[in-house]
């Protein structure tokens, strides 16, 4: 019988399994290095000579992608990086020059010279009184020392304590003052004591009435313990307020007198004259006026003013007359 060659009759051999390459993903965590798989023998196979010579390679891990510098080669990403760069220094920018304008605008400080913050420190405001800024004390003071009181004359008198005066009083058809009487130039001086009369009622058909004065007021005309005044200055402001505030626009004046004086033994101006007018409805084409200015000694000056309409000249004596009865109270 012949020989059957067994399978089972050749040599052991030994088989080799390698370790088989898995690609890593990319989204998955880095994976444990791979490690070598220990070799192992087909069980029921006998030990022989392996059918390669060597040892099996062990095939290194793929590299996997570095996450944080991912994003370094991503021109979308890089660009809206730099966006925010710049928009974040565009706001800074913006902020500082704010607040560079805020503190600008709050310390008057000049930035430029005639830019739109070169505002100076203004100086002080000056706080005198209207007079004192038109008509300042003179350089020399004039020769006019107070000579002492004078008599007061004898009969009724009007006293103004406010303004510190006292003049002659009037009978018929003068009354005491009913209302203040106000005039409208640069000085606003407000007259509160004083007699009148109503020459032509409602003159105008709109009830208003024109009248003859007696009127006493007074004006602050130095600074603080200023003593001297400036009589000519003063009397020619008082005469320019009362044309405009009292007699019709464009009226013409015809001075008669403006001489210094002395009013019951104080220094005094006294200026007369005539204002020719030409008011519609009025019957009175004129008007005779006279003013006394009176340095009392204090800072401020009195005033008599007196205006007598042409439509009654008999009393034009009052504008002599009342001026000369002043007397300091």
């Amino acid at each position: 019988m012949t020989e059957q060659n067994s399978p089972w009759a050749t040599p052991d051999t030994q088989t080799v399994i390698e370790p088989v390459t898995v690609p890593a993903s990319p989204s998955a965590a880095p994976a444990e290095p791979f490690r070598r798989r220990e070799q192992r023998v087909a069980g029921g196979y006998a030990s022989g000579r392996v059918g390669r010579s060597g040892t099996p390679p062990v095939v290194p891990p793929p590299d996997l992608p570095d996450l944080e510098r991912a994003g370094d080669d991503d021109p979308i990403r890089r660009n809206q990086r730099i966006l925010k760069w710049l928009g974040g220094g565009a706001i800074l920018v913006v902020a500082i020059g704010l607040i560079v304008i805020l503190v600008s605008v709050m310390t008057n400080n000049a930035t430029t010279p005639g830019g739109l913050f070169n505002k100076q420190a203004e100086g002080p405001s000056d706080t005198r009184p209207e007079l004192a800024r038109r008509c300042p004390p003179p350089t020399i003071p004039p020769d006019n020392p107070n000579q002492g009181g004078e008599e007061v004359p004898p009969g009724p008198r009007t006293s103004d304590g406010e303004s510190g005066i006292s003049y002659k009083q009037y009978g018929e058809p003068w009354r005491p003052l009913a209302e203040n009487w106000r005039d409208q130039g640069e000085l606003k001086i407000t007259y509160r004591i004083g007699q009148d009369f109503v020459t032509e009622p409602n003159y105008d058909g709109a009830g208003a009435d024109y009248h003859a004065t007696i009127l006493s007021g007074h004006v602050p005309a130095a600074v603080n313990d200023g003593m001297v005044l400036d009589l000519h200055c003063v009397g020619d402001q008082i005469a320019a307020d009362v044309r405009i505030s009292f007699y019709p626009k464009g009226n013409q004046l015809e001075q008669i007198a403006a001489k210094d004086l002395t009013l019951g033994g104080r220094p005094a101006r006294l200026l007369k004259f005539r204002l020719h007018f030409n008011q519609p409805g009025l019957r009175a084409k004129s008007e005779l006026v006279s003013i006394a200015l009176v340095d009392l000694g204090k800072p401020e000056a009195a005033i008599l003013y007196v205006s007598i309409p042409d439509t009654h000249r008999q009393f034009d004596y009052v504008a002599d007359e009342a001026p000369e009865s002043i007397r300091p109270v």
